[in-house]
């Protein structure tokens, strides 16, 4: 029989690679394309304090993953410790929620990419490049854990180039340093102030925390990624710090930019408000440039997506909860079989996106979007209930090799903010529609969990008895 271990994950990402796959599941079309809606909603002001709150939300989830990741690192982590922490149900439901997340997510990136190949490509059709660009994502993800995290480290390091050198031009325009077509005099910070401090309201921020949540989900990948991570007491933490305060610098800072060049009234209506923003710079070819980093970004977002979903997959079945051939590793390292259903998931939700938009695919992202931000609540849960635990038993806090700090204050203090952004949902009549759906998921999720192991259970006593007689 061969050697077991060539059987198991492999400890090969180092800090970059974890930092640069949670960069590259959290930087897609929700700041290159969305950024302009939520400016011409909460106005500069609001978007930026909406992004801060965001920040601060993610940042003390990511102090209990911390917390977590680091005393256990295993793949798929927080399905594992809301089944250990809170209950095998909520775990259960957890991972699917957010198996569901990604493979929807790459249902729609894929479409993505293949639309805007036809800026250079008219003739060719977007499913041919749609095809093509799931090929290259599945390939990148079946070779070798190394390999899918080099992949993952160049294709987010290009959206991560272009949003620094995009914020360092913008800045000089901004200060009249770059000259700007149709403006005499350096804007400063004119567009920001024309409109008043909160042009919708103060309750138009509650309305795009919801947006900017979601903007910020993919952050928790360094949990996952956990259980093939090379040393991870040093590079978890190292990772979680790095990747928030870059967060913070890259989405602040490129509102900020956008709402000093851009009207405010003008914002929400354009296509792409990075391109707006380029042309009056006069950057050459911006336009094209703008379409090829969102296309890295994309794939970059699918390229980690596919990687989420699958180990998520991988560690239900590992704890018995689904079949077991969805637990088969490959020699490298790879569950190949958790990657091929993920792959058809997403093939599902980009085919329900043509047939059904309406129905279907809706009901899908509506899910999905209330599920990220059920999953921070459970690591906060999670986190709450571990320390709780390991203390009485008789352990010491001063062994644990990352502490969440301010315990019990932060775990708390995330859970509510998560919570309250969930309650929101019910005041905005277009998203209300992620509680219709999503609620009847988690009851379905729990009711499944419960009905199978309760089969299991009866077919073990069946299979018992017929043995003693």
């Amino acid at each position: 029989m061969e050697n077991e271990s060539k059987h198991s994950f492999q400890r090969k990402m180092q800090a970059r690679h974890l930092v640069m796959l949670s960069l590259g599941g959290v930087i897609g079309t929700g700041l290159f394309l969305s950024s302009g809606y939520t400016i011409q909603q909460a106005g500069p002001f609001g978007t930026i304090l909406s992004y801060l709150i965001g920040a601060l939300v993610v940042y003390l989830v990511m102090l209990c993953l911390g917390e977590l990741s680091v005393h256990m690192p295993e793949t798929g982590a927080f399905h594992s410790y809301a089944a250990k922490y809170i209950g095998p149900g909520t775990g259960f439901t957890v991972a699917w929620l957010y198996w569901l997340t990604w493979t929807v997510a790459l249902g729609s990136e894929f479409t993505a990419a293949g639309l805007l190949m036809q800026r250079w490509f008219p003739s060719i059709s977007v499913w041919i490049w749609s095809a093509l660009f799931a090929a290259l994502i599945f390939f990148l993800n079946i070779l070798t854990v190394k390999f899918f995290a080099e992949s993952e480290f160049w294709f987010a390091s290009v959206k991560v180039v272009a949003i620094i050198l995009f914020i360092i031009l913008g800045g000089a325009a901004i200060i009249g340093v770059l000259p700007m077509a149709g403006s005499e005099t350096a804007p400063l910070f004119s567009n920001f102030t024309s409109a008043g401090l909160f042009p919708n309201g103060a309750f138009a921020i509650i309305m795009t925390m919801l947006a900017v949540n979601f903007a910020f989900s993919g952050t928790e990948l360094i949990g996952i990624a956990a259980g093939e991570t090379v040393n991870p007491e040093k590079t978890i933490p190292k990772a979680i710090r790095t990747t928030l305060w870059r967060l913070i610098i890259f989405f602040v800072g490129t509102i900020v930019v956008l709402a000093s060049l851009l009207p405010f009234s003008e914002a929400g209506v354009l296509e792409s408000p990075f391109v707006a923003v380029l042309d009056t710079i006069g950057v050459p070819y911006a336009a094209d440039i703008m379409n090829f980093v969102i296309l890295t970004a994309i794939l970059s977002a699918a390229n980690s997506g596919l990687y989420a979903s699958s180990r998520m997959l991988w560690s239900l079945a590992d704890k018995n909860t689904i079949s077991p051939v969805f637990a088969k590793m490959t020699k490298k390292g790879i569950p190949l079989n958790a990657v091929v259903f993920s792959m058809l998931g997403g093939g599902l939700a980009l085919f329900s996106s043509i047939i059904a938009p309406d129905t279907v695919y809706l009901v899908l992202v509506s899910i999905s979007g209330l599920a990220v931000v059920v999953v921070w609540m459970s690591i906060a849960a999670s986190q709450f209930l571990f320390r709780r635990q390991y203390i009485r038993e008789g352990n010491s806090v001063e062994d644990l090799g990352y502490r969440t700090p301010l315990y019990p204050l932060v775990p708390i203090a995330s859970f509510i903010l998560c919570l309250a952004s969930c309650i929101g949902i019910a005041f905005d009549p277009a998203q209300r529609i992620a509680l219709y759906c999503g609620i009847p998921f988690i009851v379905i999720c729990y009711a499944g969990y419960y009905i199978s192991q309760g089969l299991k259970k009866r077919g073990a006593e069946y299979v018992e008895q017929n043995q003693s007689n």
